[in-house]
């Protein structure tokens, strides 16, 4: 391989909804891939988007087809200082992974607005996205797509723990690879947050409060998700139809009792699936949680390691930049042995201007 330099703007937003995830990259490779993040922003929803990103599911097809219409005019104007600036060396391209909306893969079905090629026409910059679709076509997962990165980018670590909407896991040192979705995470400790006014539990103080209702937990242990073999992922609609409702019933408890008992549940579920005398590193907004970490680092020998706080908030978006770089080449991005379809195979739509 040549020793080209890549200019990339890597985004994506999360089922947490916390916001989109911005940040700039610079790629080369010499034995290997090498990275340096140059800079890295949220931006907040607006309220606006916050609410019709949150009621989406009760969306008709020509709603949906409005919203992602709409949501495509609106990244598009959020991306337009980064990709005129002059404070840095011009863009190769944007690498976009669109905000999830529907994701049934046993349906064929995944959709992630944002990924129109209007995208490219608003920025006048080359747009590299809708990594998804093609992998639910040949039959896989359509996700986790991260390994596609990590295996190159974080191969030092024995696997990759993400903490976000959901938990994700790549396990590294195996061969094959295995990545697959654990867990709500977020999406679930945040629904219960809000209950109570709050946008999120900061540093899980309140669950840190509460005390497990055994049986409760009981209940998630045996959701019938955990024991399905991988590749297997979740989304959105898995935690509305089995987690939220199971929780409910239990309501009367009170919140702090449902967080710590969610934390615990899932501080099982993750460490179950971690190499326990080896590093893993994790990331996602999760590892500001700390009764969380504290909950599934009792279950390990060695210690979850937490990174940078640039790397814990932007290294999906880091990976999809280096998705869209795979892209660019025509390697493969996307690995059968994680998302089960039918060959690895090099993902995503491009749409030049």
């Amino acid at each position: 391989m040549s020793s080209k330099i890549y200019h990339v703007l890597g985004i994506m937003s999360g089922t947490s909804l916390d916001g989109i995830d911005v940040v700039r990259v610079r790629f080369d490779f010499s034995d290997a891939w090498n990275f340096k993040i140059l800079e890295a922003k949220t931006h907040p929803y607006p309220e606006e988007w916050h609410m019709r990103l949150t009621h989406v599911m009760e969306l008709s097809q020509d709603q949906v087809d409005v919203l992602d219409q709409d949501y495509t005019q609106y990244l598009g104007q959020l991306l337009k200082p980064y990709v005129s600036s002059s404070l840095y060396p011009p863009l190769d391209f944007v690498s976009s992974h669109g905000h999830t909306v529907f994701h049934q893969p046993h349906k064929g079905i995944t959709l992630q607005i944002g990924n129109l090629p209007q995208l490219a026409k608003i920025l006048q910059c080359k747009v590299i996205c809708d990594f998804r679709v093609a992998d639910v076509a040949l039959g896989g997962q359509g996700a986790p797509l991260v390994p596609g990165g990590e295996v190159q980018l974080f191969s030092s670590y024995a696997a990759c723990l993400n903490l976000g909407g959901f938990a994700n896991v790549t396990i590294l040192n195996q061969n094959p690879i295995k990545a697959y979705d654990l867990c709500g995470v977020n999406i679930v400790l945040n629904h219960w947050a809000n209950k109570l006014g709050l946008a999120y539990d900061a540093g899980g103080q309140l669950a840190r409060k509460g005390k497990p209702l055994p049986q409760l937990k009981d209940e998630l242990d045996r959701l019938p998700f955990y024991h399905q073999a991988p590749p297997k992922s979740l989304g959105k609609e898995w935690v509305l139809n089995e987690v939220l409702p199971l929780m409910e019933r239990y309501v009367s408890e009170g919140i702090p009792n449902l967080l710590h008992t969610y934390v615990l549940h899932i501080a099982e579920v993750i460490a179950a699936h971690l190499p326990k005398n080896e590093n893993t590193l994790v990331t996602g907004g999760g590892a500001y949680h700390d009764f969380l970490i504290a909950s599934i680092n009792q279950k390990l020998a060695n210690p979850l390691v937490l990174p940078s706080k640039t790397l814990i908030e932007f290294k999906e978006a880091l990976i999809f930049a280096f998705l869209g770089v795979l892209r660019h080449l025509g390697e493969s991005n996307c690995l059968a042995s994680v998302t089960g379809a039918s060959k690895d195979h090099s993902s995503g739509k491009i749409f030049e201007f």
